[in-house]
């Protein structure tokens, strides 16, 4: 059995004392991270520079960071509501800050999206990954501890303990173990938030070296709020639900365009006529999508399981059960309300949801025919950042070197789409960024890095439809790419394709192409929208009702700020006008209801404004 500890401190002390100094450690990816355990040993390596410490993780979490006034007094309370009694991991802040050191090493394969971007010491030791293949990296490494935050449970009073959140990579290094190929010490922090989830990571206590649980190292889990689905996203999402069959399976990759997939099905099995309606506004000439609703109902298999696949099983969209379960995942992470599902269900429902090792989630290998029976009609829909002409994806990374996130399982379902009979991959991203004052679009020419490269190519997603690109002819799949690119960039586009003899000299952009335009999908959707089918968030949110309605309103005003000449008649507006009561709470909830001095005033004078235009968009 393991030995049972209350104090992390004492811990590390029995980690050194039978491993030694030299400590490879492995840290869960994102909510799974033993936090108490992990700043104990970075806390014990910086006072003891004789001990060797190397962290191999991914999706390092952190608390928000306002960076200006209001992003300060809005997000602060938040911050302190959901996130005030979370430990920030101590390695996370001294490697930010260029502090670690030099017998410390942190390695990830995958960053939260954008937050290491111009951290030298993070970027020169991430290591580009599929998720399947971290395992390996681990072991190839000499991993010689694990530290796990798990869930207890207590059967005929003997103690198991789950791995909950993050079966992904840890199943797979104890499969390892078991066979002899590796050894290491499992650590357990046992947290009373986590849900115990049932199936291939409900573990005995004797596969464990030690468990740490005390009143003293509880603490809340890391719960990113759910964030607004904006026009852009529930277009991109609503596309996509045209492309998932009845009776098929379904992975979601993270971020907003997931929630308004998923919100999109539950649109199509309860009310076909309006979602048919509402795709035919966005594309009124758009090939054939499908409309029916769920009978036998989606299998879903994902890497990662959050919030919208509840709301997918609520609502009978995911019910097509593969031996009895409905919903196979590797980790997750989500909301409050999330967690708090997943401990509310009956042990019939969670039954149904089953953590599987990610080389299961992510993988035709290993049981590879009953995975080929199970996964029939597979979409696999992931995000990407850009895409060129030729259907090359980027996703994780700029053509500098810097990385943004990481490749993660996307190269994975790219190639179990092409694996699997009737598979198909989507990808999705919005035609177009801001960069400063400046519109870019998302749809290049060409580009000097690729996660996915243009051989893979299938299907493209934007807000403004479908590129079906798979088997295409380049000239075509150029065609194709045009077609769901933003109209402001069509013409640059055209001339690069041309210009590289990838397109005939007399081809000319059709007229019905020539619309694609933010406002046309704002126009296209605010009949939804004002019917209450397309909510901002479509599975709740632990935002309080003010804050709900001053995102929007914040999102504006960024976007205005972006384009200075439009912010002195936005600035009149305000000034000019007499809140209601509703806004007043918002503005009180800014600190802004009794302005001290003329930069309170001005932003006053904006967010008020601000709350009236964006509730017109």
């Amino acid at each position: 059995m393991p030995k049972l500890f209350s104090d992390p401190e004492a811990v590390v002390e029995d980690i050194i004392r039978d491993v030694g100094p030299d400590l490879v450690v492995g840290l869960p990816l994102g909510l799974g991270k033993a936090n108490h355990i992990v700043n104990a040993l970075y806390a014990r390596a910086v006072a003891d520079r004789s001990i060797r410490l190397t962290f191999f993780s991914a999706l390092t979490l952190e608390k928000p960071r306002p960076s200006n006034l209001l992003e300060r007094r809005f997000i602060s309370p938040v911050i302190d509501r959901l996130f005030g009694a979370y430990p920030d991991l101590a390695y996370a802040d001294a490697l930010r800050a260029n502090e670690l050191p030099p017998n410390v090493q942190v390695i990830e394969f995958f960053f939260l999206a954008g937050r290491w971007l111009h951290v030298p010491s993070a970027q020169q030791n991430y290591i580009s990954a599929n998720y399947t293949h971290a395992s390996s990296y681990l072991l190839a490494r000499g991993l010689n501890v694990v530290t796990q935050l798990v869930a207890k449970r207590v059967v005929d009073g003997v103690a198991r303990y789950s791995l909950s959140c993050n079966t992904d990579t840890t199943l797979d290094v104890l499969r390892a173990r078991s066979q002899g190929r590796t050894s290491f010490r499992l650590i357990g922090q046992v947290n009373s938030e986590l849900p115990f989830m049932p199936g291939a990571g409900d573990l005995p206590g004797e596969e464990f070296s030690a468990i740490l649980e005390s009143p003293e190292t509880e603490f809340p889990l890391f719960a990113p709020p759910s964030e607004p689905v904006t026009d852009a996203k529930y277009a991109i999402g609503l596309h996509a639900a045209g492309l998932v069959r009845d009776g098929g399976t379904l992975q979601i990759g993270i971020g907003q365009v997931s929630d308004a997939l998923a919100q999109g099905l539950i649109l199509r099995h309860r009310d076909g006529g309006q979602f048919e309606a509402t795709v035919k506004r966005l594309v009124p000439n758009g090939p054939p999508f499908e409309t029916a609703p769920f009978e036998k109902g989606l299998y879903g298999v994902s890497e990662m399981l959050f919030e919208a696949f509840i709301g997918l099983i609520d609502a009978g969209v995911l019910k097509r059960e593969v031996d009895g379960v409905l919903l196979h995942g590797a980790f997750f992470l989500g909301p409050k309300s999330f967690y708090r599902a997943l401990r509310d269900m009956t042990p019939e429902q969670l039954a149904r949801i089953q953590m599987m090792p990610v080389s299961f989630t992510n993988e035709l290998y290993g049981d590879e025919d009953q995975k080929r029976r199970a996964r029939v009609d597979a979409r696999f829909v992931n995000n990407a950042m850009m895409a060129t002409l030729m259907g090359a994806a980027v996703s994780d990374g700029l053509d500098n070197g810097q990385v943004v996130s990481g490749v993660g399982g996307q190269y994975n379902f790219v190639a179990q789409a092409f694996a699997l009979s009737g598979a198909r991959s989507i990808l999705t991203l919005e035609a177009t960024r801001q960069s400063g004052s400046r519109l870019q679009s998302n749809i290049l020419w060409s580009y000097g890095h690729e996660t996915i490269p243009r051989h893979l190519r299938d299907i493209v997603v934007t807000e403004y439809g479908v590129a079906d690109l798979r088997g295409k002819s380049d000239a075509d799949v150029i065609a194709a790419m045009l077609q769901i690119a933003d109209s402001r960039f069509q013409d640059e586009l055209t001339r690069s394709a041309k210009d590289a003899g990838k397109l005939p000299a007399n081809f000319v952009i059709p007229s019905a192409w020539r619309q694609n335009h933010p406002d046309r999908i704002a126009d296209a959707l605010r009949p939804a929208r004002q019917a209450g089918l397309l909510p901002w968030f479509p599975f709740g949110s632990d935002f309080t009702d003010v804050e709900q309605r001053l995102i929007p309103a914040l999102q504006f005003l960024q976007e205005v700020q972006r384009a200075p000449r439009r912010l002195p008649a936005l600035l009149w507006q305000g000034w000019m006008r007499q809140p209601d009561a509703a806004d007043a709470e918002c503005l009180a909830r800014l600190g802004l209801d009794k302005p001290a001095n003329w930069p309170e005033r001005i932003y006053r004078a904006l967010v008020s404004a601000a709350l009236v235009k964006s509730r017109i968009a």
